[in-house]
């Protein structure tokens, strides 16, 4: 029975922890992607494309936005490892993308931003 216990703390604690990752991944999406990207409810795309709904889509695929060549034919759907990875270094990860970023870092960062991301699922 305290085996069941300590579980049930421990994915308290854990959904407790994961959501101050996507709470520290917004404040990390505001001030690094905003400018460019935006999410929530009427996100739009603008100099970037908007990222709502963004894991399992095709990247390059985003109706209405004017992805560069190598964007479309990159062949990848959008996961947690493929963002990171563009997130590190967008030019290794996509040669010839439009996206200029400097890139991110730091692996806990990357993560963040991840699990903000999954939390926005509106319709565009």
């Amino acid at each position: 029975m305290k085996g069941l216990a300590g579980l049930a703390v421990l994915a308290l604690l854990s959904g407790e922890l994961a959501w101050a990752d996507a709470d520290n991944g917004r404040n990390l999406f505001l001030r690094r992607c905003h400018n460019c990207h935006s999410v929530g409810p009427g996100a739009q795309s603008g100099f970037g494309p908007q990222l709502n709904d963004l894991f399992g889509r095709q990247a390059g695929s985003l109706a209405g936005y004017n992805y560069s060549e190598a964007m479309r034919q990159a062949g990848f759907a959008w996961d947690r490892e493929a963002l990171a990875a563009f997130l590190r270094d967008p030019e290794r990860k996509v040669p010839g993308t439009k996206m200029r970023f400097w890139g991110i870092g730091d692996a806990e960062d990357l993560g963040d931003i991840a699990d903000y991301l999954q939390t926005q699922h509106h319709a565009p």
